[in-house]
C-alpha cells in the first residue's frame, strides 16, 4: 500500500488506538472446552482452537514471537512464550503501531506486542493434508498498514490453501538503523521488520504440518512494501530453503537499497530528535523513549530495509547478478495505473503545474514525455502526470524485472486493469479517476477490509478468477487453470496476462508499447 506523507500529524494523534503492551496475554488461554467441534491445533508453543465459517477454520492471532518491548525493541524477535490450556484463537491481535495514519482505519487497535499471524485453512483439515501454504507480508510503505485486514479465508476454501497473513514491525521500531543498535544486533539494526518476517517463516516450517499445511510448498507474497519484503527474502541466505516461489506485486525488486551505513547515519540523527544524546546510554534510551516521540520523528531517519549486515549482505540486485539469490518461480506484476494513489499529493495540478513538473522532473528529455503524454490523450492533468509516474517508475521497471528473472527463473507477468475497481478508503479525490490504482487488485484477492466499497458481481468473477490463479501458481508454479485462459510464461515475447474484469482477461504483448517502456527504460 501507500506510504503518504502527513506534515502535521500531532504526536497525541497517535496514541488514541493504541492498546496497552501484553494485552492479548493468559486472559486469552483456557482450559476447559469452549464450542463443540471447534478445530483445535496443537502448535510448538501450546494448542490453539479456531474457528469455522464460510468454509474456512481461521485461527486468528497466533504469536510467532515474543512481545517486542522494553529490552526486545529495537531486537530481533524472541521466541513466544508457551502455554499450558487451549488458546483461543478466535480474534485477532492489534496492528503494529502506525507511523503514518492511513493504513488501517480509525477504529483499528494497536499495539507495540503485535508479533501475530492469522491462519486460514479449508475446513476439516487433516494435518497429514500438506496443502500449499501461502505467506502474506502487507504493503504500507514499511510504515503503517497490517495483515489483520488481509482475511484469507475465501481464498484458502476456493483454493485449496492455507493462507497466513503477518503483522511485522513497523517505522522506526522496524527498521531504525544505528552505529550502537547494530553493535547489539546479530546481522546489524534496520531490519527489525525482515527480522519479524523471517522468523513468521520459520514458524511456518515448525508448525504448519499440524494444520495440514506443507511446509516444502511455501509461497511467500506481498505488495508494495510487502512486495519490497519478498524482494528481500529472495536475496537473504538465512531466508534460503523456506520458500519455493515468490509473488511481487506493485514492487520493484531489481532496485538499488539503502545501506546500512546511510542508514546509521540518518539514525545517529533520529536518536538525538527523539532525546538520546548520551551515546554510551543510546540504546537503552531508544528503547525506554515514548512510542508517541518515535512517531513523531518518523521522517528524521531513513526508513524501509538496509543492506549490508550479516541478515542482509546484499540487495536482490546484487545477489541476482551474482547468482546467489534464493531462485524460485517468481510471479509478478502492476495495476494499471498504480501513481493514481501514490501521487495524491498531487491532486488539482493544473494543465500548467503539468507542463512545468514535467519540465522540472525530465529535463532535456521533457518534450519527448510532452509528446507521449498529451493533455488530450487524459481526463485530467492529474490523470496525465500519475501516468507518466506510473510507466516511469512502476510498470517499466518490473517489466524490465521480469524480463531479467526470466533467463533464469520461470516468470509470470500480470498487470491489474479493471477501470471500475473500488480504490482504498479515504482515498478518493473529488473528479478524479481512482481505478486501477495503487493497491486496487487486494480487494480482489482478500476479505479485504480497507476498501472503498464492495465488489460488484461483475468485479466478483474476476476475483473468483484471480484467486484461482494465485492458488494455482502457489500448488504448482504455474498460475494457469481450468476455465480460464491459460497464462504463459513471461518471455522474448513479453507476454502478459491483462487481469480484466466480466472474464474478459486475456494475455497481452503490447504492454511495453502501451506504457512506453522503450522510451523509459533507453
Amino acid at each position: 500500500m501507500i506510504r503518504r506523507a502527513f506534515k502535521k500529524f500531532s504526536a497525541a494523534l497517535l496514541t488514541v488506538a493504541v492498546v496497552p503492551a501484553l494485552a492479548l496475554g493468559a486472559a486469552h488461554v483456557t482450559e476447559g472446552a469452549k464450542a463443540q467441534g471447534a478445530p483445535v491445533v496443537r502448535t510448538e508453543s501450546g494448542p490453539v482452537r479456531g474457528v469455522t465459517r464460510a468454509g474456512a477454520d481461521r485461527f486468528l492471532g497466533l504469536p510467532y514471537g515474543a512481545p517486542p518491548v522494553r529490552e526486545l525493541r529495537f531486537a530481533p524477535p524472541a521466541a513466544p512464550k508457551s502455554w499450558t490450556g487451549v488458546r483461543e484463537a478466535d480474534r485477532q491481535s492489534p496492528a503494529c503501531l502506525q507511523f503514518e495514519p492511513t493504513g488501517i482505519r480509525e477504529e483499528q487497535a494497536t499495539s507495540e506486542d503485535c508479533l501475530y499471524l492469522d491462519v486460514y485453512r479449508p475446513s476439516r483439515t487433516s494435518p497429514g493434508a500438506k496443502l500449499p501454504v501461502m505467506v502474506w507480508f502487507h504493503g504500507g510503505g514499511h510504515t503503517q498498514g497490517t495483515g489483520v485486514i488481509y482475511g484469507g479465508g475465501t481464498m484458502a476454501a476456493k483454493t485449496g490453501t492455507l493462507v497466513i497473513s503477518v503483522n511485522y514491525r513497523l517505522g522506526a521500531l522496524g527498521f531504525l538503523a544505528h552505529p550502537a543498535l547494530s553493535a547489539a544486533t546479530p546481522g546489524g539494526s534496520g531490519n527489525y521488520g525482515r527480522m519479524d518476517q523471517l522468523a513468521s517463516l520459520n514458524w511456518v516450517r515448525d508448525n504448519i504440518t499440524r494444520f495440514g499445511g506443507d511446509p516444502d510448498n511455501v509461497t511467500i507474497y506481498g505488495q508494495s512494501a510487502g512486495g519490497s519484503a519478498v524482494c528481500d527474502l529472495l536475496a537473504m541466505p538465512s531466508a534460503r530453503g523456506l520458500f519455493d516461489k515468490a509473488i511481487v506485486q506493485s514492487s520493484v525488486c531489481l532496485a538499488d537499497r539503502t545501506t546500512l551505513s546511510a542508514g546509521e547515519e540518518s539514525g545517529v540523527g533520529f536518536a538525538r530528535a527523539v532525546g538520546c544524546t548520551d551515546e554510551a546510554n543510546v540504546v537503552t534510551c531508544l528503547r525506554k523513549a515514548w512510542p508517541g516521540t518515535l512517531i513523531a520523528h518518523q521522517a528524521d531517519y531513513r526508513g524501509s530495509s538496509k543492506v549490508g549486515g550479516a541478515l542482509l549482505p546484499k540487495s536482490l540486485k546484487q545477489a541476482f547478478e551474482d547468482g546467489s539469490w534464493n531462485a524460485v518461480p517468481v510471479m509478478t506484476g502492476t495495476t494499471r495505473s498504480e501513481n493514481r494513489l501514490t501521487s495524491t499529493a498531487l491532486a488539482g495540478i493544473t494543465a500548467q503545474g503539468y507542463e512545468d513538473l514535467v519540465r522540472e522532473t525530465y529535463g532535456d528529455r521533457a518534450d519527448r514525455v510532452l509528446e507521449l503524454y498529451p493533455l488530450s490523450g487524459f481526463k485530467s492533468p492529474y490523470d496525465a502526470i500519475t501516468q507518466v509516474q506510473t510507466d516511469a517508475q512502476r510498470a517499466c521497471p518490473v517489466q524490465q524485472t521480469a524480463q531479467a528473472m526470466s533467463a533464469k527463473t520461470p516468470v509470470y507477468r500480470y498487470e491489474f486493469n479493471d477501470p471500475t475497481s473500488p480504490t482504498l478508503y479515504g482515498f478518493s479525490i473529488p473528479g478524479e479517476d481512482m481505478s486501477n490504482a495503487h493497491s486496487a487488485e487486494l480487494a480482489y484477492l482478500f476479505d479485504f477490509t480497507l476498501g472503498e466499497k464492495p465488489l460488484t458481481a461483475q468485479q466478483e468473477r474476476l476475483s473468483d478468477q484471480m484467486m484461482r490463479y494465485w492458488g494455482a501458481f502457489a500448488h504448482s508454479g504455474d498460475p494457469s487453470v481450468k476455465g480460464a485462459p491459460a497464462w504463459p510464461a513471461f518471455d522474448p515475447g513479453q507476454r502478459v496476462m491483462q487481469l480484466r474484469t466480466a472474464g474478459a482477461s486475456k494475455v497481452v504483448t503490447t504492454f511495453a508499447a502501451e506504457h512506453h517502456c522503450d522510451f523509459w527504460l533507453a
